[in-house]
Order: structure tokens, then sequence, then C-alpha cells
């Protein structure tokens, strides 16, 4: 039975990726609190507007939404309770800088008498933010806004810079206590981090979104499903591929509650340990923010030179190397398509046409594509039946930040299991939130041009979902008997350049190895946030909380 939650204690930006929801434009905002009083005022009149979870009906839609969260620097200016503090957990507490070495951000050959600038390629405002050299420019708050476009444009609605200019006299009437940290982007004179999907111009100059990233990937597509998230009536076909595989007989349920959501049991049906009181925790949650930049230069540099190579040892024509080993490195094809369900290049063109993809009139093809996508095809597959990686190699991106069933104890590697299940995989789920940032347009930069991903991920525990993702199956690959080979897509490949893709035995081709690789997506700084339940926000302004 799905659980009930309170949906209206819990924000919005937990249970809806609002990209999905097509509102295609995000402020991000960051805030430094000078005084205790003015911070809990400020936190009064924000808590107001507040989006929450419940369901949304056409006339209560927003135009613009808001959320906020806070770093461990900023409750503790708020005058947080030192008991309730110290029930943080350790990796909140360090925050996101401090964990560089274990995240694959800060190179681990190196100590740090050698690497003292080993971040002087972030944004200033996080290279100022828990810096030590002065308080005066940590961040303490995170607020976003994300709004609906205007028709046909690639232009928010009005509603945001109104909502801005409120944030804005918030701040000015607390006498700039609490002040927006106006030094984000890589030169430090942006109020805030914008960011927006990638649109796509129809022959009658009309804008529509897409959900492209720079790269020219299909992006945000297998995002996790739990308990009480959805309508029940929506949960058959949202949770196919999206939960967790128990068996042949119940196929997909649903995850956990308590895997994203504070207070709530966990898939190890317990109650992890909280800050006191509950009321604090309780229906709060945590979220990761990275500001991901992509060398779209390097990465189109690479993939021409490993193309034309790949071409001549498989015999096969440019177009077909450059789409197949984009889709080796994914793990799926561009347009979204898993190599799992379709592992030829010949397939998914066949594939392509059938689905209504190539439709010469751009509106069909959109049209066809959000049928795909509403469908359970691009989620419904496992690994169990490919441990040789044949289809999608076993260090792909996909298969990576999703093992599914592949790490089943009872697998062998080099047979299939049917009765494989994601019983070691359910642990590490995330919910991936946030927007690409840059050009509106796809493919105009290059590894100077301000542009990558805006990384939000949401999770009960950083340390074990999302820090254990990134650091032991992102920036290692010993899980996929692969030693030391990152991630092809967002691993650091200073030191490991390789990546091998499998070949079927019955093709006679050979494996390929792309053997030099760059890193073609960094770090531009970030840091670790509680998103606190609507009740935590009223008991964090009026200063009562209590953890006796």
């Amino acid at each position: 039975m799905t659980r009930e939650l309170n949906l209206n204690d819990i924000q919005s930006n937990v249970t809806r990726a609002y990209g999905r929801f097509n509102f295609p434009f995000a402020r991000y905002f960051f805030l430094h609190i000078e005084e205790t009083a003015a911070g809990r005022a400020f936190v009064d009149q924000v808590r107001e507007k507040v989006n929450t979870a419940a369901r949304w009906t056409p006339e209560s839609r927003p135009q613009v939404t808001l959320n906020i969260g806070f770093t461990f620097l900023g409750l503790l200016r708020l005058a947080l309770p030192t008991r309730s503090l110290q029930g943080m957990p350790a990796e909140f507490i360090d925050g996101m800088k401090a964990r560089a070495f274990i995240l694959g951000d800060r190179d681990e050959g190196k100590v740090s008498a050698d690497d003292e600038g080993w971040c002087a390629h972030w944004d200033p405002i996080w290279r100022a933010n828990r810096s030590g050299q002065g308080q005066g420019e940590d961040v303490h708050v995170w607020i976003s806004m994300n709004a609906q476009a205007e028709p046909w444009s690639d232009r928010p609605v009005k509603a945001l810079e109104a909502q801005t200019d409120w944030l804005r006299e918030r701040c000015a009437a607390l006498g700039n206590k609490v002040r927006i940290l106006a030094t984000n982007g890589p030169n430090g004179d942006q109020e805030y981090q914008a960011a927006n999907v990638v649109f796509e111009t129809l022959p009658d100059d009309k804008k529509i979104p897409t959900r492209k990233e720079h790269f020219g990937f299909t992006d945000g597509i297998g995002d996790p499903v739990f308990e009480g998230q959805i309508p029940a009536a929506e949960m058959a076909t949202r949770v196919v591929g999206r939960g967790k595989w128990m068996d042949q007989e119940s196929g997909w349920v649903p995850l956990a509650t308590g895997e994203f959501i504070l207070g709530h049991p966990d898939e190890s049906q317990e109650l992890p340990p909280a800050a006191v009181p509950e009321d604090l925790t309780h229906n709060g949650t945590f979220m990761v923010y990275r500001k991901l930049h992509e060398n779209l230069g390097s990465f189109r540099q690479v993939l021409d030179e490993e193309a034309a190579r790949y071409g001549t040892v498989m015999g096969v024509e440019a177009d077909e190397a450059k789409e197949t080993l984009m889709a080796k490195m994914a793990g799926r094809w561009p347009d979204g398509v898993p190599l799992s369900r379709v592992p030829t290049y010949e397939a998914w063109k066949t594939f392509r046409e059938t689905k209504g993809f190539c439709a010469t009139e751009p509106l069909k093809r959109v049209e066809a594509y959000e049928a795909y996508f509403k469908s359970i095809e691009p989620s419904d597959f496992r690994y169990g039946d490919d441990m040789e990686g044949i289809k999608c190699p076993l260090g792909a991106h996909l298969r990576r930040v999703n093992t599914r069933d592949y790490l089943d104890p009872s697998n062998r590697p080099d047979g299939a299991n049917p009765a494989a299940t994601t019983q070691l995989n359910k642990r590490r789920r995330i919910l991936r939130r946030g927007l690409p940032y840059g050009p509106t347009a796809l493919g105009e930069g290059d590894d100077t041009t301000e542009q990558g991903v805006i990384f939000m991920a949401i999770c009960a525990n950083i340390f074990r979902q999302f820090e254990f993702v990134q650091q032991q199956w992102i920036q290692y690959g010993l899980d996929f008997n692969l030693g030391n080979h990152t991630c092809p897509m967002l691993g650091n490949h200073t030191h490991h350049k390789r990546y091998v893709i499998p070949a079927a035995p019955a093709s006679g081709k050979p494996p390929y190895v792309m053997s030099n690789l760059k890193t073609f997506v960094e770090t531009r700084g970030g840091d670790y946030f509680f998103v606190p339940s609507l009740t935590a926000l009223r008991l964090i302004a009026m200063g009562v909380v209590d953890p006796t």
C-alpha cells in the first residue's frame, strides 16, 4: 500500500523535478545572514511563499515557484541549539568543499601543501565560502525560483523578475542584515546563478523547450519513484524502471519514502538517526548543489578523433561511428533511447522511424518524443541479461549512476541471471533536480563558454547515497571490473584516460578502447543544504527549536 504523506508540509522541489513540469527557467540565490534576529525574520517572511508538494490543479499551478534550504553554517547563524546541530550528519557539517578528495573534485595524488590553489577554477562565491579567511562571504541560505516561459519563447514569465524584486526588498527591509551574495558566475559579478533548458527553434521562429543538455544528450529520464510521491493511479506506469525490482511476480515497486525524506522508514525499514527534535527534521531532506561546467570543445575534439578511428576499425560511416560512441559512453542514444532496449545503430534508426522521431513537421516530432517519454519504454530495462556489457558497456554513465540489477550477488560475469534484483542498488538512489545553464540554443559553445548543468541531488543520507555513487561508481570502476577507470562522461580523466567498449563475439570485431579521454565536466563549486519542512521553517523562524 502506498504511504500517505503530508504533502502540505514537504517542499515542492522534493517531489517534483520542475523542468519536467514545464518550468524551464531557474534562478538560484545564495544569501548571507549577518545577525540571527534578522535571519529569523527573513525565514518567517520567506516561508509564506514556499511552495509545497501539494498536488497542483490548473488553477493552483504557480507561474514561479520558491524553495529554501540552509547550509550547516546557516543553521549555526540562525542559532539552532547545540544539541540539534550536533545531531546533523558529519558530511553536512563539513560541507562539500571539505569533501573534495572523496568527490573527485581534488587530485587525490596531492596533499594540501602541494595543492593550495586546487579550487582556483571555482566561481568566486564558492571559493570564498568556508574559506576560513573571514566569515563575511559564507553561504548560509539557498533560495531557488523556477519559472514558466512566455508562450513560444525562450524568455521567462515576467513574474520571475517580480519575485526577484520581492526578495531584494525583503533584504533591504532588514537593513541588508540578510543579503544576497552577488558573486556568482566565473567573474563573481552575478546576483544569482541563472539556469535554463536548451530550446529548439521552429521554422516560424517559435521556441520550444527540449530535454537536451549542452553535449547533446537527452537528460533527466530515470528519476526514482518512492512511496507517496505521486497519485496511486499514476504509480503503475511511473514506477517501471524507476523503483526497485523485486522478482518476476512483484515486478517494479516504489522505493521506500525514507530514502529521500527524513522521518520515514527507509529501505532497511529503519528510521535513521536524525537531529533532535523530531519536528526539525521530519519531512525535510538534504540537497547537494553542484555547478558542473561542460567542456564542450574538448568533448567535440575527442569525439571526432575517436569516431574517425572507430569508423576505420569497425568499418562504419562517420555518422554511425559518432552516434554509436556517444551512446556507448552515455548508455543511451542521444535521443534518450536506452542501449539495453535498442543496442545497435541499425535497430536504433528503425526504432526512430517507427516512433515518429524523424517526422518532418517539428511539432509532430515533439509529440512523438513526449509520448515516448511518458511511456514505460525509456526506463523498462535491467542489466542482468547483459553481464558482459555487449549491449550497454559496463562503464557507461547510465550504468554507473543506476546499476539496477547488475550488482546482484547471485550474478555471474559471463551469464544472464533472470532472478537478479536491485537489492544492492536501492540504497544508492538520488533524486535529480536542477537544470542546464548557459546558452538557450544547443551546441554554440566551447571550453570557455559559461555552460553546463546545475546538478542538485536530493536524498536522506548524503554520504550513503550521493557521495557513495560519486566516489565509488563515477570516479572509480572496481565494482564494474574496470579498476581505476572513471565514468567516461563525468569522470576525472587527469590520470585515467581509457574507456573500454566490448564487442559482440558474433560480430568478429575487437573491443574498442577510447584511450585519450579528457575531463569533460568540471565542478565550479557548491555545498550541502538542509531543506526543511514547512513546520521546521516555522520553528526556525520563531527561534523555538527545542531538542529537549
